[in-house]
């Protein structure tokens, strides 16, 4: 498998970074919809499909969000509909694993998870942007409640191995910090008068007041301790009532140390489109989603079904399948017309009577590895000790990043973070090892930004998405180059088969690329079948 190749996810993230903070958030949204990271979202409510044949029927392959939006929506308006599911769930990546669950990836390896009741772990996708208006709209058709996921905490850390001893720094400390010293160079600029030719009088008055404000400058336009700038980084002794409650200012950190800790790299995250506020989360788990699909779409998808070859021919498509719990007994499915939402990953690897175009196009496209560890511990120490509420601390550990839980919180007993969501070399590095080790692995590095983790760690999961067997990688990692060859060909309706999912959208990664593929999909598939049929 070719993973990301020479065009890294990583090196992406990077250079996205170095954009945001050189040119602002406008720039970088325009580099990442190059990139196919970012884009709003087209969807503007379900297509209306009326007058469908009677007795018309599609066979889906796949019963992610795609599929089974498709299924969904045909069914609605007509259609004979039936899926076929590869796992034994609904869902596909919107996936949660509790407590009882298992789970094997290829080689064998068996997880079985032991958290609490009422604990999870999200392994595929775990935030919806405000934006995403599509998978939105099913959650509130499906019933499914949202509350906020929190992506931006100040009181999270920013953590970089060779700065400041290897000590992690509040993110409120270094974004105070940074925009502090940034603002008393520029007042510096104003007041000398190099800013004449740009701003007028009035207009370097007011950037000067501006100033002050945005940075907690003093009378003097210079960034020192002070009540206003512990406000913003903290203070040495917070403000208490009584007797004790007079605070004590913290003392900035030199301008030197902020700039070459590089830790300022993570304060644009929340800046970027797609982790604006606000966010959102299924309360339960991200897979609340699928099961509720699943509820609704009860009776027309068989699970445990694994695809082995697709064909078509003038008058409908056939299925060849077998049972997980019989291998070997080939079974066979058919129907008018076949829409696939199996990942290019693994239907690159299944005969498929399509044209040489779509052919070349689902062969084309690489898959990103990822590999995401939730722990579980025996106590919210982020929360007890820590005063972090949900949030995320970003890191230059091979881990990335520890997402805190946006749910229960102050309450008592365990708790399950996201102890990692790694991607680029150090997942391909994760997903050679054994889960354990994977695990391991994580609780070490954790420790290096919370001492607490060793004492405090009860179990963990870890999944590999290059060794999901009904993935075999995390998203389709299009380049502007593959788009520019293939994205067409692959969207296009082949005789009677026709594909779906994040692969097909300009959303890859995204329920929401999943959802508007398959609306965008079935409107013009009903327009053919009314028009008569296969061209």
């Amino acid at each position: 498998m070719q993973g990301e190749g020479s065009e890294s996810t990583m090196t992406r993230r990077d250079l996205l970074r170095m954009i945001g903070l050189s040119a602002g958030g406008a720039v970088m949204y325009q580099a990442m919809s190059s990139l196919g990271f970012a884009a709003q979202s087209p969807y503007k409510g379900t297509p209306k499909l009326e007058g469908a044949p009677q007795g018309a029927s599609v066979l889906i392959l796949g019963a992610g969000l795609a599929g089974m939006v498709v299924a969904y929506e045909l069914r609605k308006a007509g259609y004979k509909v039936s899926v076929l599911e590869y796992n034994a769930r609904p869902g596909g990546r919107n996936w949660s694993l509790r407590g009882g669950d298992t789970y094997t990836e290829l080689g064998g390896r068996t997880q079985h998870c032991q958290f609490d009741r009422g604990l999870y772990f999200n392994p595929g996708p775990w935030r919806i942007p405000y934006h995403h208006r599509g998978i939105l709209d099913y959650c509130k058709k499906l019933g499914v409640p949202l509350e906020p996921f929190v992506q931006i905490n100040h009181n999270a850390y920013v953590h970089n191995s060779n700065a400041f001893d290897g000590k992690p720094q509040r993110y409120r400390t270094i974004n105070a910090d940074y925009r502090g010293y940034t603002a008393e160079l520029l007042a510096k600029s104003t007041q000398q008068g190099k800013l004449d030719t740009p701003l007028s009088k009035d207009d370097q008055a007011i950037l000067l007041d501006s100033l002050r404000d945005w940075g907690a400058l003093d009378k003097n336009y210079a960034y020192v301790s002070s009540p206003q700038t512990s406000n913003r980084r903290g203070f040495d002794k917070a403000p208490g009532g009584g007797l004790s409650g007079k605070p004590i200012s913290s003392q900035p950190l030199q301008f030197h140390d902020v700039l070459s800790s590089h830790l300022w790299k993570g304060l644009t995250e929340g800046e970027n489109y797609e982790f604006q506020t606000t966010l959102l989360q299924p309360v339960g788990g991200m897979g609340r989603i699928g099961e509720a699909f699943g509820r609704e779409l009860h009776g027309v998808i068989r699970y445990n079904a694994k695809v082995t070859a697709i064909q078509q021919d003038e008058h409908g498509v056939s299925v060849t399948y077998e049972d997980s719990h019989h291998p070997g007994s080939t079974q066979k499915a058919r129907a008018d017309w076949c829409i696939c939402t199996i990942p290019l990953s693994i239907l690159s690897q299944l005969p498929i009577n399509v044209g040489p175009a779509m052919a070349e196009a689902i062969a084309a496209v690489p898959y990103a590895g990822t590999v995401k560890v939730g722990l579980q511990f025996k106590r919210r120490f982020w929360e007890e000790d820590d005063d972090i509420f949900g949030g995320i601390t970003a890191t230059d550990l091979p881990i990335n990043n520890i997402s805190y839980p946006s749910c229960d919180f102050n309450s008592s007993g365990k708790g399950v973070l996201l102890g990692g969501y790694l991607w680029g070399l150090n997942a391909y590095e994760f997903t050679a090892m054994d889960p354990a080790e994977r695990i391991r692995r994580t609780v070490e590095y954790g420790a290096q930004i919370h001492p607490q983790y060793k004492a405090e760690f009860d179990n963990g999961v870890a999944v590999a998405w290059h060794r999901s067997p009904f993935t075999l990688g995390c998203f389709a990692a299009w380049s502007d180059e593959l788009r520019d060859k293939h994205y067409d060909n692959l969207c296009q309706i082949d005789g009677r088969i026709a594909l779906a999912g994040e692969h097909a959208s300009y959303l890859p990664a995204w329920q929401e690329g999943a959802v508007t593929s398959a609306l965008d999909l079935i409107e013009r598939l009903h327009q053919r079948v009314m028009a008569g049929g296969a061209v």
